[in-house]
């Protein structure tokens, strides 16, 4: 890619977000989920890994997406619309939750009906905090993903919390394991939602999806 491709790349990423994004709906039940007319992106991670911190960053809105230091506080599929343009899904989180096994079992149930029912899920971007690379609930998710054919894509949260020398590692052994998953997109991004690196490129990502 020529760097004037790149920056119309990037352009093309901030005039997205620079329209109205709204939150819409919280989905607890398959029946409340919208139509299917708007290409859709969602957000997927361990608790506390950092999606709502990231969707702010992204929308440049600070309090759009609730972001909370208690794990698990994401119960529901949260919808943000990006104009009439794209939707945003924040999927709640998983590996941890202060909530009985009952309730647990059905997010993870309504998540996995999603993931592998929505024709127009354009890509889920699979966040992994820099300061721990995979863990196992991340490889269990990326196994569904790939059953279901659901192109998704990591990206690194709180990359400014870990050395430079240890992020190029950690994106190197990354890349290597995912490299033969058929759903997985080949390009890691790494972001941090205090600093704003990374951003840019994602809201690039994003915007040619939409």
């Amino acid at each position: 890619m020529t760097p004037e491709q790149e920056a119309e790349r990037i352009e093309a990423g901030r005039l997205l977000f620079a329209g109205p994004v709204t939150f819409e709906l919280g989905v607890a039940d398959m029946r409340q989920l919208p139509g299917t007319e708007l290409p859709e992106v969602a957000f997927a991670g361990r608790s506390n890994v950092g999606k709502s911190s990231l969707v702010n960053a992204i929308t440049g809105r600070k309090g759009l997406a609730r972001a909370s230091t208690e794990p698990g506080r994401t119960r529901e599929l949260n919808y943000f619309r990006v104009g009439d343009r794209l939707r945003l899904v924040d999927l709640p989180g998983y590996g941890f939750a202060k909530a009985g096994k009952g309730d647990i079992k059905r997010w993870t149930a309504l998540t996995r009906d999603f993931l592998r029912g929505r024709p127009n899920l354009m890509r889920v971007f699979l966040l992994i905090d820099s300061r721990h690379g995979l863990k196992e609930h991340d490889k269990e998710v990326m196994d569904e993903l790939d059953k279901a054919a659901v192109t998704y894509q990591l990206v690194f949260t709180k990359s400014d919390k870990v050395k430079p020398t240890e992020l190029a590692a950690l994106t190197g052994q990354t890349a290597a394991l995912i490299a033969k998953r058929p759903a997985a997109f080949p390009e890691i991004i790494a972001t941090s939602s205090e600093t704003g690196a990374g951003i840019e490129a994602l809201r690039a990502e994003i915007a040619a999806l939409a």
